[in-house]
């Protein structure tokens, strides 16, 4: 089985530098406790309802969770949708430094 985990930190540096919409996928109280600079929340649970906030289906998407499974669920949800750049950077921690 293939993960949809991408452990390359260097393209996921590299799609945020170039503009990806960066998305947070754990919930609101993660979120507000510590998150991605210029990250967006949208909690894994409401993705379904708030498609609408991704904007085009080309788009560039980073999403990232705490560990990587919610993040993992995202990309698969986002891609069943016809989103065509969705990238899981994992966790948090996962995410680029600088």
């Amino acid at each position: 089985m293939r993960s949809s985990l991408t452990t390359d930190s260097a393209k996921v540096k590299q799609k945020i530098t170039e503009g990806a919409l960066v998305v947070d996928v754990r919930t609101a109280q993660e979120f507000e406790i510590t998150h991605f600079p210029g990250a967006v929340n949208i909690p894994v649970d409401q993705l379904e309802i708030r498609l609408s906030e991704f904007g085009a289906k080309d788009r560039s998407i980073v999403v990232y969770c705490a560990s990587g499974g919610r993040s993992s669920s995202a990309k698969s949800l986002l891609e069943s949708k016809g989103f065509k750049d969705v990238l899981n950077a994992g966790g948090l921690s996962n995410m680029p430094k600088d």
